[in-house]
């Protein structure tokens, strides 16, 4: 059976093709052997992982070709402008062969082949933006310890920084799973363990939730007072979320798990492509330094229906933390992420980091566990309709 399409999301094709399948994106210095090509590194570890650096924002497509005929099952990629030289690179273990050539004058294709009777999962391949020039794949279904690292130029060199498209005043933007570095980068979570008993409970492995934290990497969002960074304030609470509701047997995924910069395509590409049944981006608000006065938390949805429901019972369940800064509303807005998702999406603000009320609030990883648990409880008794 044959797959292609074009995906731009986190997910695979649609059958059309004759046994080829396109992967699914999480987004969007040269070697002086590539000279022309977006492509400056690449590494397969031995973890069962495929790294690419690339030129910043550029497009890719990822694409899967079972085995047949006694050969191995194929995964490549293409990229923007073509290298000077093709090669082949043997490698041991699970890939047979690693290959990099030009299928046209305007390409650059890397192509693994695998040891014939090596069994991919193709839905499991996702091709994962993790900044704007850094891509990740997890080669799923490839025995552990089968791999030999084997790879070309420089993997370590300092990220691109390329700022966010996002252009909404004072809002703020990977594709990831649950479980970063950021826990361990010493920004300040609750050392009170996450509990989720008192959270409604809802079907186990029923559901999939798509955790959105604003801004990252380059982007911090809105500064407040004493520096309180909205990037810090939305992934501490984005990724406590995420471990509430998986404690409930929800499937989650996030559109970044540490501090990189993601435009706005792939994160809605993300939830579109993966049939999420709930989207929520979080975000901290602010007006100015000169109006601490100016306070409140605030939940857009798009259109009426689920989302506005949606966005009713996350704002109710935030205000219920929240004691004495002022019930700005479910409002409807325009914003890309809920304008574009499929599925019922909200943006919530979740207080001001210039806010005399709010910002010390925010400050506190106390407070933005109970944010946490109030955003989580939110989702869950949406779901539990």
């Amino acid at each position: 059976m044959a797959f292609r399409s074009p995906l731009r999301g986190a997910n695979l094709g649609t059958v059309v093709g004759r046994g080829l399948l396109v992967l699914g994106l999480a987004l969007a210095a040269e070697l002086p052997s590539w000279a022309g090509s977006s492509l400056s590194a690449w590494r397969i570890g031995r973890d069962g992982s495929l790294e690419l650096r690339t030129s910043p924002g550029i497009p890719l497509q990822a694409f899967f070709e079972e085995g047949r005929n006694g050969q191995g099952p194929r995964v490549w990629v293409d990229l923007p402008g073509a290298p000077t030289r093709a090669r082949v690179l043997p490698s041991a273990g699970a890939v047979r062969e690693v290959r990099i050539g030009k299928p046209d004058n305007g390409t650059t294709r890397l192509v693994l082949e695998f040891q014939p009777g090596t069994r991919l999962d193709p839905r499991q391949l996702r091709l994962v933006g993790t900044a704007r020039d850094r891509w990740r794949m997890e080669l799923t279904g490839v025995p552990a310890g089968s791999l030999q690292s084997v790879g070309e130029g420089d993997m370590e060199a300092p990220a691109a920084i390329v700022r966010s498209r996002w252009s909404p005043p004072r809002f703020g933007s990977d594709y990831a799973k649950i479980g970063s570095d950021y826990a361990n980068s010493g920004r300040g979570t609750s050392s009170q363990p996450l509990n989720p008993e008192g959270l409604p409970l809802v079907p186990r492995g029923r559901f999939r939730v798509v955790i959105d934290p604003g801004h990252g990497g380059p982007d911090p969002g809105a500064v407040g007072i004493n520096g309180l960074r909205e990037t810090d304030v939305v992934l501490d609470v984005s990724l406590q979320v995420a471990q509430l509701l998986q404690a409930r047997g929800v499937t989650v995924s996030m559109t970044r798990t540490s501090e990189v910069d993601v435009d706005l395509p792939p994160r809605v590409n993300l939830a579109n492509s993966i049939g999420a049944n709930v989207f929520v981006s979080l975000h901290a608000n602010a007006l100015s330094m000169d109006r601490p006065d100016v306070n409140g938390v605030e939940t857009f949805f798009f259109e009426g229906g689920s989302s506005r429901d949606l966005a009713v019972i996350i704002q109710d369940q935030l205000m219920a933390v929240s004691p004495g800064t002022p019930d700005r509303g479910a409002r409807p807005g325009r914003f890309y992420v809920i304008r574009r998702t499929t599925m019922p999406s909200v943006l919530t603000e979740m207080g001001f980091v210039t806010g005399q009320i709010d910002a010390p609030r925010l400050a506190d990883p106390n407070f933005r566990r109970r944010l946490a648990q109030a955003v989580a409880r939110g989702i869950l008794a949406y779901l539990n309709r």
